[in-house]
């Protein structure tokens, strides 16, 4: 007969650490903690110091274009592999795998839309397709929009982020970066706006010929603009460059873009480049389709 006895106490040990993400992540330019509820919610911008994460192409067209006006144009021209390229894996490989990731075609969308009542002709780059790197599909889009742009009589806007050329096309990649300025210069002889808008990065091919380009070029906040990066030009020329060399304000300072405008405020202060830049045409436009009465009504108000 047993005079003491005592349980084990019924304690549950877990056996393994059950690893997920919580959903906090550490700002790489404050280090504070952010959820990313509240990042999406910010724009994806560090509600702390405002710095400004990368968006997709979808994301970014969700921000600046009005709701349901955004009509896609020449997704039929895709990505082939005439140099049957290999590297640590093919290039129809790579374009695959970058498909998937991005869930786009390639690492351009284009196509027309409205901004604030502003009908424009618009490309967006993608650096989550292959760091938005500009193939020949790259090119010819935006030569594309570009020539739609001139035969509709349309502004054009065009947001940048990439690595540069492709390396996988070789130097069916670099005659785009002649191709793009050549059909830009058409435009231009038109007297058609086009304004830049770059993000972080653009660099390389893309920074050495349309990103460049634009009437007005608008950079957002602390974004690498640059054609060769900080790490090369310091180990090409021995020295090491200033602080904040190649970011949007140092070029600003510099007299490279022309403004720095927030997420925040981007698409409003782009609608106000539009009308500054279209609004006489739209006028007269306006007039000439007009009924007498109409123009009367005009002449008197103006009066």
């Amino acid at each position: 007969m047993r005079l003491f006895s005592r349980d084990k106490p019924k304690i549950k040990i877990q056996t393994s650490k059950r690893d997920g993400f919580s959903g906090w992540l550490k700002c790489t330019h404050c280090t504070e903690l952010t959820h990313t509820n509240e990042l999406e919610q910010n724009r994806n911008c560090c509600p702390k110091c405002d710095y400004h994460y990368r968006l997709s192409s979808k994301q970014r067209l969700d921000l600046l274009v009005d709701p349901n006006t955004f009509e896609v144009k020449f997704e039929e021209v895709v990505s082939s592999d005439p140099l049957q390229f290999v590297d640590s894996e093919p290039y129809p490989d790579r374009l695959k795998k970058a498909k998937e990731k991005s869930t786009n075609s390639e690492a351009v969308i284009v196509g027309t839309c409205q901004i604030e009542g502003h009908k424009i002709a618009i490309g967006v780059l993608d650096f989550s397709f292959m760091g938005g790197s500009m193939g020949s599909v790259v090119g010819e889009r935006l030569t594309r929009t570009i020539e739609f742009a001139l035969e509709k009589k349309l502004p054009l806007v065009i947001v940048s982020t990439s690595g540069g050329a492709r390396m996988q096309e070789s130097t069916l990649s670099l005659m785009q970066m002649a191709k793009t300025s050549a059909a830009l210069s058409r435009l231009c002889e038109a007297r058609l706006p086009y304004i830049s808008i770059l993000t972080n990065p653009t660099t390389g091919g893309i920074t050495a010929s349309f990103a460049s380009l634009g009437d007005i070029i608008i950079a957002e906040p602390n974004a690498l603009i640059c054609f060769a990066g900080p790490r090369v030009i310091e180990q090409t020329i021995g020295h090491k460059l200033p602080d904040g060399a190649q970011k949007s304000e140092f070029l600003l300072k510099h007299g490279m873009i022309d403004c720095i405008v927030s997420r925040h405020e981007l698409k409003s202060k782009l609608a106000e480049f539009l009308e500054m830049l279209t609004g006489n045409e739209r006028s007269n436009e306006q007039t000439k389709n007009a009924t007498p009465k109409e123009r009367k009504a005009t002449r008197k108000q103006t009066n």
